[in-house]
């Protein structure tokens, strides 16, 4: 369970009323004492009145009872597999500090410790042991906010040594004891150009992107780097990398069609797979969610991928615009949907040029 804030990328699931997400996690809301699925079309509670969590059984335990307007019970109803996947997913969220064999979990879910692995991947997008790393990094993360000294926080959250910590993909971006004070003393610069699809913010730290915004607002640009990173050093009068915010621009002219740019993010080891595959799409071309999660091996896990294109922090040097529906449909983006055709439409101009 975790509180509501506008920093979590299950908040832009919320907001957005994403009916990818569905499945995925449902949220309570503390004034009713109900829960929904994200898509619910309830109108949108504050952020400080809600809690996340992974199942509907979770939700029931605190307490809340279900939501008679989007059902979030039915969900996923009788897909195979799905109630014991909920169960195993409880269980390693519960036991993320301790090991936990695939045995045991065969145990939990009453299923053959091969076939779970296959359910639990194709539903879930990750494996167990993947599944129970986040569980792991996201307790170590919560520990740090709550003042804990990072060598406690470690070991309390179930991590054999500190070298573990650093090795771990799931904290990639930025070390624990810069978390533990909510990313002070990270520091970016950043600037605000104009570009072919609207106003384009690019901000940068000395190893690379670390964000990419489009929109119509300098002002609101500026204010929603500043809340997604809320403690970092953001140097007002220092614009970012010359040469990195050219090569963006002029990627979105239709000049520079391979944009190969250093990132600089934070993200689990199943994102950095979806977007190294969003990468490798060509220019011009376009991938349908789906097929995404074929290329990676994991052909169930499409809500999973719908979700990484969604809290894609660097827009075009990850490409989330280039994926859409089967059947030809857009698909959402955060940007807009406008701006996702008229930029699909500008690279098949120019790769056809």
């Amino acid at each position: 369970m975790a509180q509501g804030t506008g920093l979590d990328p299950r908040w832009k699931a919320l907001a957005a009323r994403d009916a990818n997400a569905d499945g995925s996690f449902v949220y309570g809301v503390t004034s009713t004492g109900v829960y929904c699925r994200p898509s619910c079309p309830s109108r949108r509670p504050r952020a400080d009145r809600v809690r996340f969590f992974d199942t509907a059984s979770a939700a029931r335990a605190d307490g809340f009872r279900p939501c008679k307007r989007c059902t979030p019970d039915a969900v996923d109803a009788g897909v195979p597999g799905m109630d014991a996947v909920r169960r195993v997913s409880a269980y390693l969220a519960a036991h993320s500090d301790e090991p936990v064999t695939l045995a045991r979990l065969g145990r939990v879910a009453s299923m053959s410790p091969s076939h779970l692995q296959r359910r639990f991947k194709a539903l879930v997008g990750v494996s167990p042991r993947e599944f129970q790393a986040a569980c792991r990094a996201r307790q170590l993360r919560a520990s740090l906010r709550r003042g804990d000294d990072v060598t406690t926080a470690i070991y309390a959250a179930g991590y054999g040594s500190p070298s573990r910590v650093y090795e771990s993909e799931a904290t990639r971006g930025m070390p624990p004891s810069v978390y533990r004070r909510g990313g002070a003393g990270m520091q970016m610069a950043y600037s605000i150009v104009p570009s072919p699809f609207g106003r384009l913010l690019v901000a940068t730290t000395a190893s690379g992107v670390c964000a990419v915004k489009l929109g119509d607002s300098d002002e609101q640009l500026a204010r929603d780097l500043h809340k997604e990173y809320s403690a970092a050093e953001i140097r007002e009068g220092e614009k970012g990398r010359h040469e990195w915010v050219q090569a963006i621009v002029q990627h979105l002219r239709g000049e520079l069609p391979a944009l190969d740019l250093p990132i600089d993010v934070r993200a689990t080891a199943f994102q950095w797979k979806v977007w190294r595959a969003l990468q490798a799409i060509p220019y011009g071309e376009t991938r349908p969610y789906a097929e995404v999660a074929r290329s990676i091996g994991q052909p169930g896990a499409v809500r999973a991928v719908a979700r990484a294109c969604a809290t894609n922090p660097v827009a075009l040097v990850v490409p989330c615009h280039r994926v859409v529906q089967t059947g030809g449909g857009l698909g959402g983006y955060r940007w807009g949907a406008e701006r996702k055709k008229k930029l699909l439409a500008r690279e098949r101009r120019a790769s056809q040029g």
